[in-house]
């Protein structure tokens, strides 16, 4: 049973979903998952992980995220992208780009975002945008969100690129959405590229083609997380193989090895002061 993180670069048509399916079908394997979804419109850093991995989907999920985004102005659509349906348009505005870095530095730090109608948040156990599919309307909910990072790249005519680096629940749709606002112009999200989680970069990324050409590259999980690695005593071995906890001063993650190789990985727990085992 293969225990693997892959960096996929996915292509734009495709749901996340879609994209472990296609690797559970190429690599022969059923347990996968992903660690934060991309819309279809999206590309780029999509980080895969397999079997006992599955288990770190929480933790590189909740790493920062780099994107390059689009904005087209003069027109507002019901999904907040380009391909939504357009439901009001206007003559394309003249911004200079100190109007349009002013705005993009206002969202730098904490502030509260809405999620978009089109998402997958639940309200009474149904989905968001099943709502939206049957014209119902809720009040949408608010989530405090962190933006690390933004800088203009480009300004031409009706489009706006820029990066930006966002904490784990961003929904790029509404950053966009809040900056048009705040320029009192009409506008949605043309094109999006997640280039980077954590330490995951798209230069390092694999698209489904390369994957099933075996054209690819896996990592280790030293590679993903932050871990110390500990060659494991006989004594020690036995106590890990069998699940115990461990009563041992380290910082969040810890690495068993025996004869070098991966045997299993610890994580700390602040109410018990103890290393319990994650797989």
């Amino acid at each position: 049973m293969e225990n693997l993180i892959i960096v996929v670069n996915k292509e734009k048509g495709y749901t996340s979903r879609d994209v472990v399916n296609k690797l559970s079908k190429i690599l022969n394997i059923k347990k996968i998952g992903h660690t934060g979804t991309l819309d279809p419109l999206a590309t780029g850093v999509l980080v895969c992980v397999t079997n006992k991995y599955t288990k770190l989907v929480n933790d590189i999920t909740s790493l920062d995220k780099e994107y390059i985004a689009e904005i087209k102005l003069g027109i507002m659509t019901d999904t907040l992208d380009i391909t939504g349906n357009i439901i009001k348009e206007e003559s394309i505005p003249k911004l200079s780009e100190e109007e349009i870095k002013g705005s993009l530095n206002k969202f730098i730090g904490n502030y509260e975002m809405e999620v978009p109608k089109y998402s997958a948040v639940s309200i009474k156990g149904k989905r968001l945008y099943e709502y939206a599919r049957e014209n119902i309307e809720v009040v949408l909910p608010k989530r405090e969100v962190f933006i690390k990072e933004i800088e203009l790249l480009s300004y031409h005519e009706d489009i706006i690129k820029f990066r930006v680096v966002v904490s784990k629940g961003t929904y790029i749709r509404s950053l966009i959405k809040d900056i048009c606002s705040n320029l009192n112009v009409l506008g949605c999200m043309n094109n999006l590229i997640r280039t980077k989680q954590g330490n995951f970069k798209i230069e390092d990324s694999y698209t489904i083609d390369e994957i099933a050409k075996n054209n690819y590259q896996t990592l280790n999980i030293e590679d993903v997380l932050d871990v110390d690695e500990v060659e494991l005593s006989n004594v020690l071995y036995k106590k890990v193989i069998n699940g115990n906890k461990l009563n041992l001063n380290y910082d969040k993650y810890i690495l068993f090895k025996k004869d070098k190789k991966n045997i299993a990985l610890y994580f700390f727990q602040n109410n018990t002061g103890k290393l319990k085992i994650l797989f």
